[in-house]
């Protein structure tokens, strides 16, 4: 196969060859790239300056061969970026959450990278200021704000920041009525913390040298960090951790799980006890999430056999598992997706015959009702809360040709009011674009839901080029929303798609478990059947379709390329999870262990091992005639790890026989995520678009007036 737009001739890196060998279950394999796999990752997380010469030498090198690859299509990315650009609002702000005396939100500047947080008087007055992410990012090459909580008492707001990319957040205190930060820092964290009822200190998890939260520690304010006082620690590195805390402020909940088992332990808030206290022990394969309701906690739980989830109560006093009281019983097909408790009502979102649904559930008479919505395709989100007691609820509204639009509704009286709808400067006319529903069928009968957007006028006569995008792993559903971004590509006359595949909980937890384990497979043969349906009803052809996933998402395209490489015209990998079974065999990882649920242990498990290999896209590279690729990787990604892709990369080069270009995009600034700031990170998806016109031979296509 080869491009449908020339790439200027160019001789590509050479990655040199160490051979390293490793046995595990009798079996012997040898990769020829190991060595760009930085011995002092984790010193070099924190401080990229320490990474190895030889090893930074090839990755500039992999950057200047992709720049005079696509050193044609300068003027198309700044084109792109320029509309992209033009799709946002700048002095954006978010609607503002009522709390107490305050409403609290968020807000930009034209010309602002980073958010600012603000709150106004809920009497009327000024607005106030609270933070400004640009101040705070002023002078630094990287800077990404977490979380930022103000104290019950509205004194002090707890906001964190990451300045390097490794997702390393370092924690501040900031004083509200002076404006300025007090000398209490915490380093090391996960970007968050919580408040304690009294706003005299706060619980925070702290990461350890492989990236874990392993530990939970309460910070008094105007202590010294040294004097933190260790409230849990989590002994199974297989574990995530988190704490958090209720709304009414007299809980705090420490959540420990993985991908298939859950445990919460819990304390009160105002300090009464320091001793956290098991709700319900872990048991394998068994979830469960609490939520407030005052004298009860609400639970969504997959306990005894209910797959699609149920909600259970207990009472506050005696919340373990011999207390549960079914509530909302389960009900196969109907996946229950969120559950939030208010003073009167319960409200739980969840998704049946693949689309979201809010439904209202009144406390007292147990009466409920859904909230209606027309669109054939759509996306729907709960939005946080900061009041318990009250009867309005906020949520978000989209389709891939509607904007975002925000509502508070009324639980009592049903009233719906629309606060905001997302902006588009640059015009945008909802009549001008499609979206359907299609249904591909997949190898064994299934039928994998497809989400199209196109121009209206696109012929549909297999010439146009479309962006196939895919995900399927960890259960997440990828939502059918509105995307300012894709409008690009779709006004040049491209099919944007989104494959939901299995892997996903898009059609209910059953989706979930076929595409993982011993059923991946599914995920991958998903997006190969869904490309070939999309020809087949002619909307595109396969030298026309350029896949693009990331994180799970680029496994996903390491795999078909593998499988399919004739099925796609080009392939996009972000982040990619490409070396599977390496990175499944080093513990040492920071998502290694709590990851085995999801993939397999191949330390523990020759099954395991042998099921991984089968389809780890490094692994599985041979002679074949793969399509033009793009990798896209940031250097301090904790959770897919830069040598990934540079290994992979290296290793499709040295076996295609098909002559077309790998390029391999590394950001040496940036981890996960990419660029941090909102216009930079478009910079990096306008370079993504101008690869994907590039190849379909669309980068000098008009776009409509």
């Amino acid at each position: 196969m080869t491009s449908r737009s020339t790439f200027p001739h160019a001789e590509p890196p050479h990655a040199e060859k160490h051979a390293v060998t490793d046995t595990r279950h009798g079996i012997t394999r040898t990769d020829d790239y190991a060595w760009l796999r930085a011995d002092n990752w984790q010193e070099m997380f924190k401080d990229p300056s320490v990474l190895d010469p030889g090893i930074r030498a090839h990755l500039e090198a992999e950057n200047a061969y992709q720049q005079m690859l696509m050193a044609d299509t300068k003027g198309l990315r700044e084109q792109l970026f320029a509309e992209m650009r033009g799709r946002i609002k700048e002095d954006d702000s978010s609607v503002p959450m009522k709390d107490g005396p305050f409403a609290y939100g968020t807000s930009f500047v034209k010309g602002g990278e980073q958010p600012r947080f603000f709150r106004t008087p809920r009497d009327g007055g000024k607005q106030e200021l609270l933070l400004d992410g640009d101040k705070e990012a002023h002078g630094k090459t990287f800077f990404r704000l977490g979380g930022a909580d103000h104290s019950p008492d509205h004194s002090r707001l707890l906001w964190g920041h990451d300045d390097k990319g490794s997702e390393f957040y370092t924690l501040t205190v900031r004083n509200l009525s002076k404006g300025r930060d007090l000398e209490d820092t915490v380093s090391d964290t996960g970007g968050s913390g919580t408040w304690n009822a009294h706003s005299n200190g706060f619980f925070y998890s702290r990461l350890d040298a492989n990236h874990r939260p392993s530990k939970v520690f309460f910070h008094t304010i105007g202590s010294d960090e040294s004097d933190d006082r260790l409230i849990y620690e989590e002994s199974d590195a297989g574990m995530f951790m988190g704490v958090g805390g209720t709304r009414d402020n007299r809980w705090i909940l420490i959540s420990i799980h993985d991908h298939e088992t859950s445990e919460y332990r819990i304390m009160p808030a105002d300090g009464s006890s320091m001793e956290p206290q098991i709700v319900a022990a872990r048991v394998p394969g068994v979830q469960y999430e609490l939520e407030e309701g005052g004298d009860i906690f609400f639970i969504l739980t997959n306990a005894d056999g209910a797959k699609d989830f149920k909600i259970m109560t207990a009472p506050v006093e005696a919340p373990g598992k011999e207390n549960w009281r079914e509530l909302v019983p389960h009900e196969p097909g109907r996946l229950i997706l969120s559950v939030m408790g208010f003073a009167r009502h319960m409200v739980r979102l969840e998704r049946k015959d693949g689309l979201p649904r809010i439904v209202i559930h009144e406390r007292k008479t147990g009466e409920e009702h859904a909230i209606a919505f027309d669109e054939e395709a759509y996306s729907l989100g709960l939005s946080g809360s900061y009041e318990y007691d009250t009867d309005v609820i906020r949520f978000s509204y989209s389709s891939m040709t509607t904007p975002a639009q925000v509502y508070d509704y009324n639980m009592v009286t049903r009233e719906r009011v629309l606060l905001k709808t997302q902006e588009v400067p640059s015009g945008h006319n909802p009549d001008d674009y499609v979206t359907r529903r299609l249904m591909a069928p997949a190898s064994d009968g299934e039928l994998v839901p497809v989400s199209l957007l196109y121009r209206k006028g696109t012929p549909l006569d297999g010439s146009a080029p479309c962006l196939l995008y895919g995900y399927g792993s960890y259960g997440i559903a990828i939502p059918a929303a509105f995307n300012t971004n894709c409008l690009s590509l779709v006004d040049r006359g491209f099919i944007y798609a989104i494959a939901h595949v299995r892997g996903g909980k898009d059609k209910g937890y059953h989706w979930y478990e076929d595409g993982k384990r011993e059923k991946k497979a599914n995920t991958f043969t998903d997006f190969i059947a869904v490309a070939r349906h999309l020809v087949a009803e002619r909307y595109t052809s396969h030298d026309r379709i350029v896949a693009q996933g990331g994180s799970a998402g680029g496994m996903l395209m390491g795999a078909v390329a593998n499988l399919a490489p004739d099925a796609f015209g080009a392939i996009v990998a972000e982040v990619p999870f490409v070396d599977v079974l390496n990175t499944m065999l080093d513990d040492t990882l920071p998502l290694t262990p709590p990851e085995w649920p999801e993939w397999g242990n191949p330390i523990a498990s020759e099954t395991d091992f042998r099921l991984i290999a089968a389809y780890s896209p490094y692994d599985n590279v041979a002679a074949l005639p793969y399509p033009p690729i793009l990798a896209v990787s940031g250097l301090t990604d904790p959770r897919v790890t830069y040598w990934e892709p540079a290994k992979w990369v290296a290793k499709l080069r040295e076996h295609s026989t098909s002559g077309n270009p790998v390029l391999f995009r590394i950001n040496l600034d940036a981890g996960h995520a990419g660029a941090s700031g909102r216009f930079s990170r478009l910079e990096e998806i306008a370079y993504t678009y101008a690869f994907a016109l590039k190849v379909t031979g669309r980068e000098h296509t008009a776009v409509p007036g």
